[in-house]
């Protein structure tokens, strides 16, 4: 599959609701065409940890996580692609620091859950769940904003003292 463009914000997609898909059936072809372009995109970014199918101007709800080779990770599934994922449960709290490929000139520190157990299908309709904690649960959170229309910006308590330049792309 294609290698895709990511989206850059103020695109009015990313601050759009993307739609469940149906997997398993009528939408079993799209799925597996926005998953794998998610994949192929995701690794051709160094350093990108995840992306959301409205970040590739499909606004459907699917998202690709795969945080295996960042030193961060306490908890790693390896590559995750979760259709129509949902939150079912979070614990703690902690501010760190976010990048996103569509915001690519900033960072910020944001407040995210330290541990979540994310209810999602596979990209073949079966269903999947993953609990994970500290880097893989905020990367997960992160992609799941996405697909509501959330940005990380959105989530920072101040313009003023939380949002930084990026020094370089890693």
């Amino acid at each position: 599959m294609p290698v895709r463009d990511v989206l850059r914000y103020p695109h009015p997609v990313l601050k759009r609701v993307a739609r469940e898909l149906h997997p398993g059936g009528a939408d079993a072809a799209e799925t597996l065409r926005v998953a794998a372009d998610l994949r192929d995109t995701m690794h051709a970014h160094p350093g990108c940890v995840g992306l959301a199918a409205p970040q590739l101007d499909e606004l459907v709800r699917l998202v690709a996580v795969d945080v295996s080779e960042h030193p961060k990770a306490a908890s790693n599934h390896g590559e995750l692609v979760l259709v129509n994922p949902v939150v079912a449960a979070s614990e703690g709290g902690e501010v760190a620091r976010e990048g996103c490929l569509s915001i690519p000139a900033l960072t910020a520190n944001v407040r995210r859950a330290t541990w979540v157990r994310v209810e999602a299908l596979a990209p073949d309709g079966e269903p999947a769940h993953v609990e994970a904690e500290g880097f893989e649960a905020r990367c997960l959170l992160h992609e799941i904003d996405h697909l509501d229309g959330i940005l990380f910006l959105d989530r920072v308590d101040s313009l003023a003292t939380d949002v930084f330049r990026r020094q370089r792309y890693r």
